[in-house]
This record gives structure tokens, C-alpha cells and sequence, in this order.
């Protein structure tokens, strides 16, 4: 069972909407986590989609200790490493490799796989996960497959994330396996 996985219920304890934030300059990492918390938003995923995403990850750490900071966009161990090394709280990846699960239940990162189909969420639950990422959520299906999910896996609990605005944000978070959303539109 993946006990790094169920650290996202604490993590995410409180949690509705987490920003995911591309920094594409240094300079903004701070003051852009800066102005999410005011706004009361205290989980935050920088996405590994840049090159100063790690050092962005180590300034909003050392700047603004009361964000809870992690690493989005991981697609392979490297990533889950980097991330740890860089001291993010947790790590979300876009799908789940066998490579990046593997590497995921040897370092001490919790991680938050992403799944689009009925069969990646079971072979997932199957090895202890049960909090995922559905992505990319307004792609395959969004309201209407976490809804169809929820009655044969009622156990697994979803980030939803790509595609969602403000406006669905609430439709999803009204969903009993919905523990929170992902979004750019905050940002």
C-alpha cells in the first residue's frame, strides 16, 4: 500500500482549490505565492514545465513558509528525486508509469498519480493509491465519468484537473469523490 499516498488526506485537509502555477521567472515565483496565499490559497503546485520550476519550488519554501509547496507536471523518477531534493511537501504527475510508481514508493514524496480511465484508477487503487488525479479532466469525460467512477470505487477520491475554470470548479467540488480541484485560473 502507498502510505505516501495517503498523506494527501492531511495535505490536502481544508483544501478545495489548488493553484497550478507555471513561474516562467524567478522573480515572480515569491510574489506570485505571496498573493495566492493572501487570496487563502495555501497548497501550491509549481508545475516542472520551466526551467526555473525547481528554484522556484526552494524560494517559495524559504520565502513564504506557511504555503504548503509542491511539484506538478512529474512524468518520471528523476522528477520525483529533483522534487524531494528541492523540498517539496508532495509531487502530482499527469498519468503513472510503472518506472515513476516504482520510483514513487522509494523516495518519501507523496505523490498524486493521474489516471483517465476506469482501468489506470483500479490498477492504481490495486497498489495502494487512493486519492488520484484525473486528467485531463474536461478531455475524458470531467463531471460525468468521475460521477460514473464513484459508484464502483466509491473508496478513490479525485483532483480533478485540466480544463476547469472557476465556473466548473463547483460542479466538481459538489461531487462526494471530489476532495479538490486543480486550476491555472487564479493565477
Amino acid at each position: 500500500m502507498s502510505h505516501q499516498n495517503l498523506k494527501f488526506k492531511s495535505l490536502l485537509d481544508g483544501t478545495r482549490i489548488i493553484p497550478v502555477m507555471v513561474i516562467k521567472s524567478l522573480a515572480d515565483a515569491v510574489p506570485m505565492a505571496c498573493r495566492l496565499v493572501d487570496e487563502g490559497f495555501r497548497v501550491l503546485e509549481v508545475t516542472l514545465r520551466t526551467d526555473c520550476a525547481l528554484d522556484a519550488v526552494r524560494e517559495i519554501i524559504a520565502h513564504v513558509p506557511e504555503a504548503i509547496t509542491g511539484v506538478g507536471t512529474v512524468t518520471e523518477a528523476a522528477h520525483l528525486i529533483a522534487a524531494h531534493e528541492a523540498g517539496a511537501a508532495f509531487a502530482v504527475s499527469p498519468g503513472a508509469t510503472d518506472a515513476l510508481i516504482t520510483a514513487a514508493e522509494q523516495i518519501p514524496l507523496p505523490l498524486l498519480p493521474g489516471v483517465s480511465t476506469a482501468s489506470e484508477a483500479m490498477a492504481l487503487q490495486a497498489k495502494g493509491y487512493r486519492y488520484l488525479k484525473l486528467f485531463p479532466a474536461e478531455a475524458v469525460g470531467g463531471r460525468t465519468l468521475l460521477k460514473s467512477l464513484n459508484g464502483p470505487l466509491p473508496e478513490l477520491k479525485f483532483c480533478p484537473t485540466g480544463g476547469i475554470n472557476a465556473a466548473l470548479a463547483e460542479d466538481y467540488l459538489d461531487l462526494p469523490n471530489v476532495v479538490c480541484v486543480g486550476g491555472s485560473w487564479m493565477v
